[in-house]
């Protein structure tokens, strides 16, 4: 998706189509980049001369993504089946709360991490996303429920989609600019939570890179032992390594890290094992975020019951980790953590 020609206007920052658009008046670009964030198609680009939409229609799509399909959850959840351009599909899901309302956007069609519990991965990576497909799906669902640029209906941004977010890092942390430029949608990055299941390398560099979102870490075990039986990742990156990246990414940013851990039953789920984490944990500025995981129907893996979740809740409070219990939403639309995945038009299956 590297080719100018495939990218839309999503893709382009306020500058950018200053430049190409350095011919005409100043001030027509502005009239692009507003049209552009308000998710508007050439035809709706009414104030616009048709030479300069001739020109941009040649070079660029209008639309990133296209809002396929429509599931609606008993708790207001919606989930999304985004339709880009190439005919791929990815997921996403908006999770209303009392304090705003969050999009949880995909980063890549598919995911090549291969861990145990995710729907995400099963068929593995097709392609990155760009910058603007990622963008798209924030200002089409903005749009579907009546915001502006001014007055927002998406207050908070999760990347925990399909993808692994710091594996497509080159076009995710230019959507970060994009997503939080001033004159855009302008959402802060204090808003923004970005997911991985530990890239050291990558997590370090966006540390060093300015955009301080919140960083979660999906460790899901306490050694790695079990880490490795469930997220080939750790064969490369192992915990400590992780932790110590985590570790350098608060130091530069004052950003608290969040802990994912998905409680799996028979595979990390004990007592034991919430004091092992407590001791990799303890003295570093961290919060868990426990997951009774969520039935993938391609996994053989389980959550686990009520008392289960509160002694191991109960072990890490003991041993002085903060710690809460993730509210799981969209379930019954098959859009909870873990449950996102990509799909193919008219592939057999496909909604």
């Amino acid at each position: 998706m590297s080719d100018e020609k495939k990218l839309s206007l999503q893709d382009l920052s306020e500058k950018k189509i200053a430049e190409i658009l350095s011919g005409y008046p100043s001030f027509r670009a502005q009239q692009v980049y507003l049209a552009a964030m308000q998710y508007k198609e050439y035809s709706q680009m009414t104030n616009l001369p048709k030479d300069i939409i001739a020109f941009l229609a040649e070079r660029y799509d209008d639309i990133a993504v296209r809002i396929q399909k429509v599931f609606e959850g008993k708790d207001g959840t919606e989930k999304y089946l985004f339709l880009l351009r190439d005919g791929n599909m990815i997921e996403g899901v908006f999770m209303p709360h009392g304090y705003g309302n969050t999009i949880c956007i995909s980063t890549q069609v598919g995911c090549r991490m291969g861990c145990a519990f995710c729907a995400s991965t099963l068929n593995g990576l097709v392609r990155n996303l760009t910058a603007g497909e990622m963008l798209g799906q924030v200002l089409a669902v903005n749009a579907r429920h009546g915001g502006t640029l001014k007055k927002r209906a998406i207050t908070n941004i999760v990347l925990m989609g399909s993808g692994e977010p710091l594996d497509n890092y080159e076009e995710v942390t230019e959507f970060l600019r994009l997503v939080s430029a001033e004159n855009g949608i302008n959402i802060s990055l204090r808003n923004i939570s970005l997911s991985t299941c530990g890239l050291v390398d990558k997590i370090k560099e966006l540390a060093d890179s300015g955009l301080s979102v919140t960083l979660t870490v999906s460790l899901h075990a306490p050694t790695d032992e079990i880490r490795e039986r469930i997220m080939p990742v750790d064969k490369k990156y192992r915990i400590a390594e992780v932790l110590d990246a985590a570790r350098y990414y608060f130091a530069k940013t004052g950003r608290r890290v969040v802990i994912e851990y998905s409680l799996i039953d028979g595979v990390n789920s004990k007592v034991r094992d919430a004091k092992k984490l407590s001791g990799l944990l303890r003295g570093f500025s961290c919060h868990v975020n426990l997951i009774n995981l969520n039935k993938v129907k391609e996994r053989k893996l389980n959550g686990v019951d009520k008392r289960t979740v509160e002694a191991f809740m109960a072990a890490l409070t003991e041993g002085g980790i903060s710690n809460t219990l993730r509210r799981s939403m969209g379930n019954d639309i098959g859009g909870a953590c873990g449950q996102l995945r990509r799909k193919y038009v008219g592939e057999e299956g496909t909604y």
